[in-house]
């Protein structure tokens, strides 16, 4: 009798969203047991609260940056910049809610009236997404037309980006008032928060967009074989112009998010390590550095993961001075997962338990 379990076995744990959901799952178990409150959700003024929606809500702004980072990872190359795209762009915002503001804190004057603007909404998110987008634009073109390295490219508006955010907002520390902005990162939609809804709106347009159409596929032949990708007619150029310029649209999402949620910006902490998590989400998702096959859908749950051993620390009293030391323990085990002697382990497990039971039969 021939055995299909060992094959099933081992398609689903060459899956891309195998290890993340295995993760993400001994994480919850863990929480089951030893933090059963963790699982409490309750309803506040027709809203949803409680640790799990607090994840979601956590982690909109990675998940998004996560998205973006997956593409450029997935090229070959590395988006080292958000976290300063993301700081701009919120500067950008909250300086367009009131232009007078930075001056008014730097002569210590009042404000007339703080909690009301002349500049439309709708202007505020378009400029905050144009910001941050010709971020991603200049990195691209530094990477594809300039063909410098991603590290050092993007090295340089990681390291000048901030600076550019304090020369925005006069290096003062904006506080918004203006309070239709606050509903981005703090209002709800049929009891969940908006934040939600703006990841899952970015998230599908990227799926239809590299699962789709044709721009998948280029993305992943360019992280195999760039050279090949360019003598087979395809403009590796304008491929990784995209996903720098993508990434960047990405992280601008996140600081609209992330300055709408604490109500202004503070462009020396806001978006800060934002990029090492994004790099850490997508190796969780199974992304290679070196670039190829990719999956959007792993990178967020590796985002997720991150925000829900985040929360899971917060929950045991782990004091925040000690998270770093833990989330280096969670780098560790996905290295190890991942690792080609862990993968070979347990290909050897299951062929040995495949060729056991077909004997047993």
């Amino acid at each position: 009798m021939k055995n299909n379990d060992a094959p099933l076995l081992k398609r689903m744990r060459e899956s891309q969203l195998f290890w993340p959901l295995v993760a993400l799952l001994l994480l919850l178990l863990f929480n089951l047991i030893f933090s059963p409150g963790f699982f409490k959700i309750g309803i506040l003024n027709g809203h949803l609260y409680g640790n799990l929606i607090d994840v979601f809500n956590n982690s909109a702004a990675l998940m998004l940056v996560a998205i973006g980072m997956t593409l450029v990872i997935a090229t070959g190359g590395v988006d080292l910049s958000v976290g300063a795209v993301i700081a701009i762009s919120a500067a950008v915002s909250t300086v367009l809610i009131n232009p007078a503001l930075g001056e008014v804190l730097q002569t210590n004057e009042t404000l007339a009236d703080p909690t009301k603007t002349n500049t439309a909404l709708w202007i505020v998110v378009l400029v905050n997404v144009a910001a941050g987008t010709l971020c991603g634009l200049w990195n691209g073109m530094l990477v594809s037309r300039g063909k410098i390295s991603p590290m050092v490219a993007t090295l340089i508006l990681m390291v000048a980006g901030r600076g550019i955010a304090q020369l925005i907002t006069n290096g003062q520390i904006m506080t918004v008032y203006y309070t239709p902005y606050w509903w981005f990162g703090n209002g709800f939609i049929l009891g969940l928060p908006v934040s939600i809804y703006i990841v899952a709106i970015v998230f599908v347009f990227a799926w239809l967009l590299v699962r789709k159409t044709a721009i998948g596929m280029f993305i992943e032949s360019v992280g195999v074989n760039s050279k090949a990708t360019y003598y087979s007619g395809i403009s590796e150029k304008n491929i990784k112009l995209f996903v720098y310029t993508f990434c960047g649209f990405c992280s601008a999402m996140a600081g609209l998010i992330l300055s709408s949620y604490i109500h202004g910006v503070d462009a020396n902490n806001i978006g800060l390590l934002y990029e090492l998590d994004a790099i850490l989400a997508v190796v969780i998702g199974g992304t290679l550095m070196s670039g190829g096959r990719f999956s959007l859908l792993a990178s967020v749950i590796g985002a997720l993961l991150i925000w829900t051993f985040t929360i899971t620390m917060y929950t045991l009293g782990v004091p925040a001075n000690a998270l770093l030391a833990g989330r280096a323990v969670l780098v560790l085990v996905v290295i190890i997962l991942y690792s080609d002697y862990t993968r070979r382990i347990l290909n050897k497990f299951s062929d040995r338990k495949g060729v056991q039971h077909g004997a047993s039969n």
